[in-house]
């Protein structure tokens, strides 16, 4: 956990398929958070040993059910500490990940203020979706078609304020010059507009 002076709120990271709180991207994102203001919070949502097994079936990481029950655990724990207490918290989900960011924030509507979902699969949490009322930005690569589509289905679902934001040229893990900054600005002015700690 990264918790700047003054901190605005609190974006508690979902990582994607085989990432980890270790991710070159997702601790580049959270610095670019923390420059702002903005406290973060890098976890596993798998233990050592769901990992490992992961590493050969490939399917914890697709039991969102799972991965969203760990996320609101964290988020009651966030609510709870007296340092994060009085920061709104925010969700950045990346792939799967956005689908348990978003389950996560249909049963905590009243604690999760904002959604961000990187090349997520939305649509892997689409009975939640409806539910949600966190303000959720979509953000995709231009060049990642079929995620895309899904995005934009997932979009229809949602009843809260939203957005899709297509990055021009980028794929799904927006490794290209520039792409990842462009993602990291995008996510960092959704935060700061509603989480709403200004101090």
């Amino acid at each position: 956990m990264a918790l700047p002076a003054a901190a605005r709120g609190i974006v508690l990271f979902a990582h994607g398929s085989g990432s980890s709180r270790f991710s070159p991207r997702n601790r580049e994102m959270a610095q670019q958070l923390n420059e702002a203001r903005l406290a973060t919070l890098l976890v596993d949502l798998l233990t050592a040993d769901e990992d490992a097994v992961d590493e050969r079936t490939r399917q914890l990481r697709f039991d969102i059910g799972l991965l969203a029950d760990r996320l609101v655990d964290l988020t009651d724990w966030l609510g709870a500490d007296e340092r994060t207490a009085r920061l709104n918290i925010g969700y950045f989900g990346a792939s799967t990940g956005a689908a348990a960011a978003l389950a996560a924030a249909a049963q905590r509507p009243d604690t999760v203020h904002a959604v961000v979902s990187r090349g997520g699969r939305p649509d892997l949490a689409k009975q939640a979706l409806a539910r949600v009322r966190a303000p959720t930005l979509l953000i995709v690569g231009g060049n990642d078609g079929a995620v895309i589509d899904l995005n934009r289905q997932a979009l229809e679902l949602l009843r809260s304020q939203k957005r899709l934001t297509i990055v021009p040229g980028a794929t799904h893990l927006f490794e290209e010059s520039d792409a990842l900054g462009t993602v990291s600005s995008l996510a960092r002015d959704w935060f700061l507009r509603h989480l709403g700690n200004q101090l």
